[in-house]
């Protein structure tokens, strides 16, 4: 393949993309705007309609603002790639360090970083203290928002430097199948991420307590028994501090397993709600959806490194996207900047497996508790977390993780039925 030739077919898929992505929020937005003088049927009796609205006129916010993100990511994907952008900050850090050495390399992917987050900042900020604010779910204040950022920032560069560095000297080191060695360790890596996270990196910013209500942690205890689930603890995570949205979710594995609950959470839903949005977790891993996340993790990145072992000597890969130069640093930054555009298209496959989970998950919940009790938590959450219920059905074909609302309660209430 020449230059030119890769240069073209990317522009071309670069084109299509962003213009589905921007047709799907559009979508979006006149299907919800479409529906919102009217709450559905189905929840008629359970949200009011200024309820209905709020969530409607959430959701609009926040897909516009999405489209002006993708805007902008094209745009700062396109300043990268044909425009020089990556060329130049190549030849900036080639004036303090040795060309493709790992300091280099590390300045360059650091500096890429910056670039990234800087175009990234305005949505953020614009989402958190604007969007999140006007519609009462914002509790972060600009002074933990920075101390948040600092954490995140220290913590990223603390674990992404001599993880950069070790795939880097992988890459350098192995031969033709670095690929596979560098697969190995990112999956080694993922694996103590899991390990660790519970009780290393989010206690960096959130506190967790022990559960204290007696009679809750009873009734969770004997679910627990029912199911055959064993944890670490039952923890309350103060998300109030940040945001009045509310969740609950199990991490970790092994003996390191927790299960954690918003403390917005606790405060909304009524105990057998608890129960059941619980048992709607423990499903999951019942069904064992970690492990074949896992196991789809490591398939494709599999592919995907084997994919990119193909492409790192081949001159049109990096000529065709704007550099002139060769090496591994630069072929894992090109690599990791393109893969999203050539494979957007597959995203409902992925959002299908995801919503087949949830399915099950419910499933397994109405199995172990009330089904109705799901249904009145779901119903509780999406009015408090405004939730639309009325998504475009291709929207949420290629973006939504969970089944829309109409569909998740009809299922659950053939399950009670």
């Amino acid at each position: 393949m020449t230059p030119s030739i890769f240069a073209t077919l990317f522009l071309l898929f670069l084109t299509l993309s962003t213009a589905l992505r921007v047709w799907l929020g559009m979508r979006q937005i006149n299907h919800i705007s479409a529906h919102r003088s009217a709450v559905p049927a189905e929840f008629a009796s359970k949200i009011r309609l200024e309820e209905h609205q709020k969530a409607a006129d959430y959701s609009i916010a926040r897909s516009r603002l999405g489209l002006n993100s993708i805007i902008a990511e094209t745009a700062l994907l396109l300043g990268l790639t044909l425009g020089g952008g990556l060329h130049l900050l190549y030849n900036f850090w080639a004036q303090f360090f040795d060309n493709g050495g790992y300091a280099h390399s590390l300045a360059l992917f650091a500096s890429l970083a910056v670039v990234s987050f800087l175009v990234e900042l305005p949505f953020s900020l614009y989402r958190t203290f604007r969007i999140e604010a006007h519609f009462g779910f914002n509790k972060l204040t600009p002074r933990l928002w920075l101390i948040d950022l600092v954490k995140s920032t220290t913590l990223g560069a603390f674990i992404g430097a001599p993880l950069i560095l070790a795939v880097l000297w992988l890459m350098g080191e192995m031969g033709a199948q670095w690929w596979l060695y560098v697969w190995v360790f990112w999956m080694g890596f993922n694996l103590l991420v899991l390990l660790l996270y519970p009780t290393v990196i989010a206690p960096l910013f959130n506190k967790f307590s022990p559960l204290d209500d007696s009679s809750l942690k009873q009734r969770i205890e004997a679910l627990l028994a029912r199911c055959g689930f064993t944890s670490s603890g039952l923890f309350v995570m103060d998300g109030s501090k940040r945001s009045s949205h509310g969740n609950a979710y199990f991490t970790g594995f092994g003996a390191a397993k927790r299960i954690v609950f918003f403390d917005t959470l606790l405060t909304r839903l009524d105990p057998p709600e608890v129960e059941a949005v619980l048992a709607h977790e423990l499903g999951h891993y019942k069904h064992g959806h970690i492990k074949k996340r896992i196991a789809l993790l490591a398939i494709l990145s599999l592919g995907f490194l084997w994919l990119l072992g193909q492409l790192i000597d081949s001159e049109w890969f990096y000529a065709g996207l704007g550099v002139p130069y060769q090496g591994t640093a630069l072929a894992l930054i090109l690599f990791s900047l393109v893969l999203p555009v050539f494979t957007f298209p597959l995203a409902p496959l992925s959002s299908a497996l995801s919503r087949k989970h949830e399915y099950e998950a419910d499933a397994y919940a109405a199995s172990q508790t009330q089904a109705n009790d799901l249904v009145t938590a779901l119903v509780k959450l999406y009015r408090d977390n405004a939730a639309t219920l009325t998504p475009d059905p291709l929207h949420s074909l290629f973006y939504d993780s969970h089944p829309p609302a109409a569909l998740r309660i009809a299922h659950l209430q053939g399950k009670a039925a």
